[in-house]
């Protein structure tokens, strides 16, 4: 038994699709943000916008589908421009962003002068950057898995208080005590769990669930 204790986290994600353009020496470069929690999800937004700008010279794209600076699920490609001018560049600038679980792809218009492989690098990192800018986020909620074990005289009160936190049972049993297992936003698992621990006078089973 013991007090309830837990840490308070979370994350920004887009909140929706977003775009920036930025023009150097008449090359168009027009860079689309959006979520993507997944290489899966990365990959389907990316084939959405090479798809709808098929004429364009160059569908430049990179994704880091994951908590900031996090380099598990990353990827990126220079869709031929010169190896390490484009994909490289925009991931570099997704990595040290603010936000996570975000794909961008940067749609060039060759406007007839040659940039140099530092000139594209240069552009590419700007246009994302630029996007990055502007874009709406939200607050990413991670539901973290929690054994609770807890009288009958309190379960209704907690039932209730779990739903205002925004949290939802995922399995319950019924013995001596009521034994349940619970997923909690974890920016809420701190008042929750306050309030638990004062109302049982901390005789509470209260474990994190692998």
């Amino acid at each position: 038994m013991g007090v309830c204790t837990a840490v308070v986290s979370g994350y920004p994600i887009p909140a929706g699709e977003h775009e920036a353009e930025l023009e150097v020496r008449r090359s168009r470069f027009v860079a689309r943000v959006g979520h993507a929690d997944s290489a899966e999800a990365a990959k389907a937004f990316i084939g959405k916008i090479q798809e709808r700008f098929a004429d364009a010279t160059h569908n430049c794209w990179a994704f880091q589908a994951g908590p900031p600076g996090d380099t598990r699920a990353i990827g990126c490609s220079d869709d031929g421009e010169p190896h390490g001018t484009a994909g490289r560049p925009m991931l570099n600038v997704l990595l040290h962003a603010p936000v996570g679980e975000v794909v961008v792809v940067v749609t060039r218009y060759f406007g007839g002068v040659k940039l140099g492989t530092g000139g594209l690098a240069r552009a590419y990192a700007d246009a994302v950057s630029l996007a990055l800018e502007g874009l709406p986020v939200v607050n990413k909620e991670n539901r973290t898995p929690w054994r609770l074990v807890v009288d009958y005289r309190l379960w209704p009160e907690f039932e209730r208080r779990l739903a205002q936190h925004r949290g939802e049972i995922v399995q319950v049993d019924y013995a001596e005590k009521v034994s349940a297992s619970v997923a909690i936003p974890e920016t809420e698992t701190q008042a929750l769990f306050a309030w638990l621990s004062d109302a049982s006078q901390g005789q509470v089973i209260c474990e994190p669930e692998d």
